[in-house]
């Protein structure tokens, strides 16, 4: 490749934004993980995570624990419905049936990002550690969407 090619795709990778390479698909186990994204938010506020967990193994799996340098604190939650309101609860694990697919996504089951050490601003990446009790652990990258997001950005 000429040198002037190169560095002309160097300077292309290095304008791309970071979230360009945050949206590809990791493996733990015979977990794939699709996906990973959260919304902006501000420093000392809380977050979420957001992906999808499809099992290719023949045994259930199950999230047990997250863990990221960005918050004080990470917990699995869900959405449960109590009259009127709807409200976040911790839950002690994500199951994830063989040959099933589970969706994080806003208003259902996430990864609770909570007191955020800094702000997550839209077009960067913010690491996050899964523990699965088959699976093991792996590192994901959010990618940061805008605060209003309800999908991942293709």
């Amino acid at each position: 490749m000429p040198n002037l090619t190169r560095r002309a795709l160097g300077a292309l990778i290095l304008t791309l934004p970071a979230t360009a390479f945050a949206h590809h698909d990791v493996t733990a186990g015979d977990i794939a993980i699709g996906h990973p994204w959260t919304r902006a938010a501000g420093a000392n506020s809380n977050g979420a995570g957001f992906m999808t967990l499809k099992n290719n193994g023949a045994a259930g799996d199950r999230l047990i624990s997250a863990a990221s340098p960005a918050a004080r604190v990470v917990e699995l939650h869900t959405h449960i419905r109590e009259g009127d309101v709807m409200r976040m609860r911790p839950v002690a694990d994500i199951p994830i049936p063989p040959g099933q697919t589970v969706h994080l996504r806003p208003g259902g089951l996430h990864i609770m990002l909570i007191g955020l050490t800094e702000p997550l601003r839209q077009g960067t990446t913010v690491p996050l550690t899964l523990r699965f009790e088959r699976a093991g652990e792996v590192q994901v990258t959010l990618g940061v969407e805008s605060a209003g997001a309800r999908g991942h950005a293709h």
